[in-house]
């Protein structure tokens, strides 16, 4: 983990951002802002997946969702365009945020935009980073939220969503996938998407 001041300051920051979420989530028995769990989330899976990993990805992968809720899902057509749309809006307001948050702490220009290109999950396959970052998201998805996405929805669906998510990830990630602990049936649904 970083120690500099700034990044300190910079997590510090993004967290008191995502504390202001009204939306919780139950976790050990303890009620948490929804976006500010997701967040230490993607940091405890960030550092096991890359330990080394560097302060600009790290920034990026606690800001992932900065402020999620302010750009709701229904604001936008219910098909495949609407939700396009919306995933593109949020990965610019999470960037831009983000960008002011690091500019106000002192952070250079390079390393800001950096972290911004990083949020908006840019060449993805292509850059180390972003593929580290959407290997990450993918995990934490597959370890905390999937079983309970898993209940909402059929077979059929499910199968598309993890073969989905199975070619978003790099051999690494889906080595890690495989590694986590889940239902027997959604093993055995995972085992047969991948197949």
């Amino acid at each position: 983990m970083m120690n500099s001041e700034k990044f300190q300051k910079a997590i510090e920051r993004i967290d008191s951002e995502n504390a202001n979420d009204e939306t919780t989530e139950a976790h050990n028995g303890k009620s948490y802002p929804k976006e500010l769990l997701y967040s230490q989330r993607m940091t405890a899976q960030l550092l096991t997946f890359h330990p080394e990993a560097s302060e600009v990805l790290q920034i990026a992968a606690r800001a992932q969702h900065i402020n999620r809720w302010k750009i709701p899902r229904d604001r936008y057509p219910m098909d495949r365009i609407g939700y396009l749309k919306w995933r593109e809006e949020l990965k610019r307001m999470h960037a831009d945020m983000t960008s002011e948050i690091l500019k106000a702490i002192g952070y250079d220009t390079e390393f800001i935009d950096r972290v911004a290109f990083l949020i908006q999950k840019k060449k993805i396959k292509k850059d180390e980073e972003s593929q580290i970052l959407e290997d990450v998201i993918c995990l934490v998805f597959l370890k905390y939220y999937f079983e309970a996405f898993s209940l909402k929805h059929n077979d059929e669906k499910l199968i598309g969503i993890i073969q989905k998510t199975w070619k978003k990830m790099s051999e690494k990630g889906r080595e890690h996938a495989l590694l986590l602990s889940y239902s027997d049936v959604n093993l055995a649904l995972i085992k047969a998407a991948i197949s």
